[in-house]
Parts: structure tokens; C-alpha cells; sequence
């Protein structure tokens, strides 16, 4: 079965236009109802939401259907994606739902769905959904009295927050730290100051006031120029930032550059390989990693597994192989001794602990090697498959060849956004942006 609704993470799209509309959010509901129904127990479902205003149109919608499949509602409010994750299993769920675009901006929104194990769902369980959506027969809606009901889990955030808190080491502390946390006026904009406040940080919190309207505006993980700027200013130790929905990580040192998820996968798997805690023999990364993560991750004899993009594809193959660290350049971060999915304070955390270890400021202890040169450049396209012009792949191939075994080429339609990402990677940054120009010139004229 193939997927056309569900993307790469979930459903996502425009809010009130389709797919990303209260009616389709509620058929998603029904089916997903019927997908996860089985036996006669009470089935449970818990239901989590990022700071969109187009939340409160499908936040109704999905728990209207759930309750008309006869499944009870549990209301979280505004959570992490990662916090969604973990209650579904803390309350024994049959399924979770997180109301998010993650580091889109406002005017997106999506449905992220977890099974009872806390697991994003496998392609092969979205396409069953969908299929579910398609007939006529898809679901059988509950007699009057099996009806669902609908409540509000007033204590999510400080369950979330106690586990987050014992993910961090004992005996440690962040006492005489200064952390700029920076949370895109989304779901963390609570949890994240609170956490690194009760563990003994001075915080200079970012981004704590959404509006519904201005998540991951000009701040959060995708842009972190107003952190950085933050860390020099109040001359903090190191600024922290996540995304929309927290579940993806960005740290800036104490002079405002930058550690992606490539530096701080390193970092917590050299420790944790130090300390016999590694499993898997090394780290599971996309296509997107740089190339010197898989030279650095090779010195400290481990390897680096490489997945499509997505960390739903990264958290498989980790699964498969008995890894327990995994993430992307971007930031998501998984580390399932105590995540299912990216969790964004969490591997911050982790990244804390080892800057207190080190007693070393984090421009030294966060950056363990030298990234090789690459760029990136997203290319909106109108529709059609202009990678299958002859323009393109004759680039495509020009720039491979020029490459040659000294550097990476990859080239890939979005799967949340109607864009082609263009990546080129090597020893000279001037080569790899006359590929990346000729390439996105090609698709810039068959796209016309």
C-alpha cells in the first residue's frame, strides 16, 4: 500500500486547506480509531498540540472522532512532540496524537500519530489508515452508550518535566551556568525555562510568549540568530534552542557559534562509548550528516549508519540495529534509553552534562571536528517532476563526476514542503557551489 496523505512526518500542510482541514482531520480520527481498536477494553487516546492558532480547529475535530469511534480523550495542551510520545505510554494509550508543523511556520499545521509504544507509525500502518479513508466502510461508529469522553490531563507538563529532569545525571547540577533558552514561542515555552531553572541554571529565556501566530518566527532552531545574539549580549555560557514543537535541538557556545545535531551527536556518543553505554557500535544519521561526523565517529573506532532523511527512518533503523544514539544534522536527536522520538531537552541535557563533566567551556568541549564544507539550497518548485528533466540529470551528473570520491551529492523533493533540497559536499567550498548553482539553475529552467 502507498501513502499519498501521510509525508514523511505525518500529515502537514496549509491550516484550513486541505489536507489540513477540520473535516479531514476528523476522518483521520475515525479511521485512526478503527486502526488502533482492537479487543473490548476502554480504548484511550491522548491528544497534544504546539502554540498554533489553527490548533484550535482540529484540536475538536480529531477528539470529536476518536469519541464517535468510542475512545476517550485525553486533553494535553500545549506539549512536545516528545512529551505526547512519552504519556502515550506512561497511560497505557492505544494511540497518540501531536497537533504540529514543527518548524514550519504558523500558517502550517499537521497530525503526527504514535502508537501505544510510543513509536511514530510505520509506513505500512499510515497506508493502512488511509486506505481505511477511501472506503466507504472504513470504520463502524460507537452505539450511543460506548461514546467516547474528553478530559484535560491538567498535571502533562510536570509529568513531562519530572522525566525530563531524571534523564540528567545524579549528582550533577547546573549551578553557576547561564543558559539562553530560546523556545520558539512554541510547545516548550514553559517546560524547557522550567526544567533548566529547577536543575540549577541562571535562564534567560527567548520566545515565551506565543500568539499563536508567531511560532518560529525569526526564532527557535531553524532561526537562531536572536539566541546567539542573546548568549553574547547577557554573555551567557551557551544558548540552547528548539523548534515549534521541541522535538529538534540547536546550541550556540559561549561566543554564539553554532553546534548542529552532527557536534552534539558526537559528543554524546564519545561519552557514552567512553562509559561502556553505547549500543550498536556506533550512531544511526541520515543522508544529511556531513561527512566529517562519519571521519570523526571512525577515529573513535564506531561507524555511522546512514537512513533517508527523517527521524522516523533514523528511530527504525536504530530499532533494527540495537542503536541507542540517532539523529540528523538539523538537530533531531534520539536517544532511546530515554526517547522514542527527537526530544529537544533531553539531548540538551545530555549536552550539559558533558560541558559540567568537562569543566571546559562549550566552544571546546562541543566541538570534536572540523565539518567539511556544504551547502544547502532549497528550491520551491510548482509541481510536476522537474528532476526528471534531462537538464537536471545531465547536471546532476556533471556535478557527481566533478566530486568524485572527495566529496557527497544529494538531491531530493521535501517531504513536507513543496521544495527540492539541493546538497553538495567536499574540500573546496568554491567546487561545491558552482555544482549546487548549475544543478539548481537546471531545476529553476525545467520547472518554468
Amino acid at each position: 500500500m502507498t501513502r499519498q496523505l501521510f509525508g514523511t512526518d505525518g500529515i502537514r500542510g496549509t491550516a484550513n486547506l486541505e489536507p489540513v482541514t477540520a473535516e479531514t482531520a476528523l476522518r483521520v480520527a475515525l479511521a485512526a480509531g478503527a486502526q488502533f481498536t482492537r479487543g473490548d477494553h476502554l480504548h484511550r487516546v491522548v491528544i497534544g498540540k504546539d502554540t498554533r492558532l489553527s490548533g484550535y480547529m482540529l484540536e475538536p475535530a480529531l477528539t470529536a472522532g476518536f469519541i464517535s469511534m468510542g475512545m476517550d480523550v485525553m486533553l494535553l495542551g500545549p506539549l512536545p512532540t516528545p512529551a505526547v510520545a512519552m504519556l502515550t505510554r506512561s497511560l497505557r494509550a492505544d494511540l497518540g496524537v501531536m497537533i504540529s508543523a514543527s518548524h514550519n511556520p504558523y500558517q502550517d499545521n499537521g497530525v503526527k500519530l504514535f502508537g501505544p509504544d510510543g513509536y511514530k507509525l510505520s509506513d505500512s500502518v499510515e497506508a493502512a489508515i488511509e486506505a481505511r479513508l477511501g472506503k466507504v466502510d472504513g470504520w463502524t461508529l460507537a452505539r450511543p452508550g460506548r461514546l467516547g469522553r474528553a478530559k484535560r490531563l491538567e498535571d502533562a507538563p510536570g509529568r513531562y518535566m519530572e522525566f525530563v529532569k531524571n534523564t540528567f545525571p545524579k549528582g550533577l547540577n547546573l549551578e553557576g551556568l547561564k543558559i539562553v533558552v530560546d523556545c520558539a514561542n512554541g510547545a516548550a515555552y514553559k517546560v524547557a525555562p522550567t526544567v533548566l531553572w529547577e536543575l540549577g541554571a541562571e535562564v534567560i529565556p527567548l520566545a515565551v510568549g506565543p500568539d499563536g501566530l508567531n511560532i518560529n518566527r525569526n526564532c527557535g532552531a531553524v532561526a537562531t540568530e536572536s539566541m546567539r545574539s542573546a548568549v553574547i549580549t547577557h554573555g551567557a555560557d551557551l544558548g540552547i534552542a528548539v523548534d515549534g514543537d521541541a522535538d529538534r535541538l540547536m546550541v550556540a557556545d559561549e561566543h554564539g557559534n553554532l553546534l548542529d545535531g552532527d557536534q552534539l551527536m558526537a559528543l554524546v556518543a564519545r561519552s557514552w562509548a567512553e562509559t561502556d553505554r553505547l549500543s550498536g557500535g556506533g550512531v544511526v544519521a541520515t543522508v544529511m550528516s556531513n561527512l566529517g561526523l562519519e571521519r570523526y565517529l571512525d577515529t573513535l573506532g564506531l561507524t555511522l549508519v546512514r537512513t533517508p532523511v527523517g527521524d522516523r527512518y533514523v528511530v527504525e533503523h536504530m530499532r533494527a540495529g540495537g542503536f541507542n544514539i540517532g539523529g540528523e544534522q538539523s538537530g533531531h536527536i534520539i536517544l532511546s534509553d530515554y526517547a522514542t522520538t527527537g526530544d529537544g531537552l533531553i539531548a540538551a541535557l545530555q549536552v550539559l552534562a558533558e560541558i559540567v563533566r568537562s569543566g571546559r567551556p562549550a566552544s571546546e568541549a562541543g566541538r570534536l571536528f572540523s565539518p567539511l564544507p556544504q551547502l544547502l539550497r532549497n528550491l520551491r518548485f510548482n509541481g510536476g517532476a522537474p528532476l526528471d528533466d534531462s537538464r537536471v540529470q545531465d547536471a546532476i551528473r556533471a556535478g557527481e563526476a566533478v566530486l568524485g570520491q572527495s566529496g557527497r551529492l544529494l538531491i531530493r523533493k521535501s517531504g513536507t514542503e513543496p521544495l527540492i533540497r539541493v546538497m553538495a559536499e567536499g574540500e573546496d567550498p568554491a567546487l561545491i557551489g558552482r555544482v549546487v548553482d548549475d544543478i539548481a539553475e537546471a531545476i529553476e529552467a525545467a520547472d518554468r
